[in-house]
């Protein structure tokens, strides 16, 4: 006995059997990440190293040829190139595909740790990243007031951005044109000349004088205590007072060569809101998170910090790419639905039978919900790829459930038979050629996900996407269809005698 014979004889089996699949899709889909594009994994690393104050002819000869000598031994790379500006290094280093990118990241880090003696003094470490498509900035946040822009920045880190980065899904979140705190020391050239004091004296002072260091224990009885000595200032009139060298016998303080200020480091960036002083908030989601998601647990955030922050202080969002993810994503769906409608309309107007197209059509929400409990297992999201491959689906799933159909309704009239028994003998008779038809679609569109290229990461969830889709309307063909027509399909002419 098939399947379709076991559907026909028992409809209560084959009515939960599609209904299993539909509500376990359904409930994936409520699962799914929403995002723009798929997460591919792109071997792709970049190194990007920063010297203040180096020309850019320095970082290339200091730092970059350097890190490229070493970073080239590394197994696989594909292509090596590099940038070198004014007190930053930037080299990207493309692998082949079958190398895995954290793997890469990490030969990487390995090669550059054994020549990190060998680097310019006062050279940050070189941080390595690898190339994430999905870790994007989701959300900007502007803080602004009319007040000193580095009291706005304080506020901004921690009452808001401190705050923020606690949220589940949420990656880092960084400020632009913010003003940090910084104490900065001014000194006289002429001064410094006169008592034949350099700037690298000072520096050394300021390293030796400004620091505290563990002393070591001391054991009293029973107890054992831990001792730091305390040489840090907290005081910015101390620092004046700090010896940088003597002349004549006679020390040389900072006071005497130049002064101390409490302000802020060197300005890099600006951000201004409505021409207020502004400082920005970068959010960045985690890899792999829901994007739409995300930025709804942010603003909700925001909406709860906005009534203790100072009255002042505005806060506004003025970069949302959920929003565009969710427009992009709406249409796409849209699309989706008006395929459905013209699908079934085509297939109302060939069979001119309410009853055939309904039976028919049914078979594209049930194989389109039921792909998403695959897509789910699989770590797929909604996207701009999958929902492509789904809208293509539409005008394909539906066509095994029309070629059953059919089949049935010709032994019905042709034949004289039974519902029952139309159905019975229509799904056995055509039963190899649905197969090696829907079988041939499954074989086109599953090479796609092992296609070698960049490209074709992409299109790796689109391929499979299709095949998921393909699979299940089969599955319905057989089962729900010839059960449908076995109970609801009639014929509309009556013999006249």
């Amino acid at each position: 006995m098939s399947l379709a014979d076991i559907c026909i004889k028992r409809p209560v089996f084959a009515t939960m059997l599609i209904l299993t699949l539909v509500v376990l899709g359904w409930y994936s889909y409520q699962k799914l990440g929403v995002d723009f594009l798929p997460n591919v994994d792109l071997p792709v690393v970049t190194v990007t190293t920063t010297l203040k104050g180096a020309s850019p002819e320095e970082i290339e000869t200091e730092v970059t040829k350097p890190l490229e000598e070493v970073i080239n031994t590394v197994n696989g790379i594909d292509e090596l190139r590099s940038s070198s500006i004014e007190g930053v290094s930037r080299i990207t280093v493309v692998f082949q595909l079958q190398r895995k990118a954290a793997e890469a990241a990490q030969d990487i880090r390995d090669k550059i740790s054994t020549i990190l003696a060998k680097l310019p003094e006062g050279i940050d470490p070189p941080v390595v990243n690898k190339f994430d498509v999905d870790a994007v900035p989701i959300i900007s946040i502007v803080v602004s007031g009319k007040r000193d822009l580095k009291e706005v920045t304080e506020i901004a880190k921690k009452m808001i951005k401190e705050d923020i980065e606690t949220l589940d899904g949420i990656g880092s979140v960084s400020i632009l044109g913010g003003r940090k705190r910084a104490i900065n020391i001014w000194l006289n050239p002429d001064k410094l000349s006169a008592y034949n004091i350099s700037i690298n004296q000072v520096k050394a002072a300021l390293a030796a004088q400004n620091l505290e260091v563990p002393a070591g224990r001391v054991e009293q009885g029973q107890q054992e205590l831990m001792l730091r000595t305390m040489g840090r200032f907290y005081q910015v009139e101390d620092f004046n007072k700090l010896i940088i060298a003597n002349f004549n016998n006679t020390p040389i303080r900072i006071k005497d060569v130049g002064y101390v200020e409490d302000g802020v480091e060197e300005p890099r960036t600006l951000s201004r809101l409505d021409g207020n002083n502004a400082v920005q908030l970068i959010v960045q989601k985690q890899s792999g998170t829901n994007t739409v998601e995300t930025v709804e647990k942010v603003k909700a955030r925001l909406a709860k910090l906005k009534p203790v922050l100072p009255p002042d202080i505005r806060v506004e969002e003025i970069r949302d790419l959920s929003a565009f993810v969710y427009n992009s994503l709406e249409e796409v769906q849209f699309d989706l639905k008006l395929g459905v409608i013209l699908a079934s309309l085509a297939v109302l107007i060939f069979m001119w039978d309410i009853r055939s197209t309904l039976i028919a059509s049914l078979a594209i929400p049930a194989s389109i919900i039921s792909t998403f409990t695959l897509m789910y297992l699989f770590g797929y999201t909604l996207n701009y790829i999958t929902m492509l491959g789904l809208i293509l689906a539409i005008g394909v799933v539906i066509d095994d459930a029309i070629v059953v159909l059919e089949n049935i309704f010709r032994h019905m009239e042709e034949k004289k038979l039974p519902p029952k028994v139309a159905a019975s003998t229509g799904t056995r008779e055509i039963y190899l050629a649905v197969m090696a038809t829907t079988l041939s679609l499954v074989i086109i569109f599953i090479p796609l996900s092992f296609m070698q290229t960049r490209v074709g990461k992409f299109f790796s969830s689109f391929g499979l996407t299709v095949a998921f889709s393909i699979m299940i309307s089969l599955l319905v063909a057989f089962t729900l269809t010839p059960m449908l027509c076995s109970r609801f399909l009639k014929l509309k002419h009556s013999d006249k005698t």
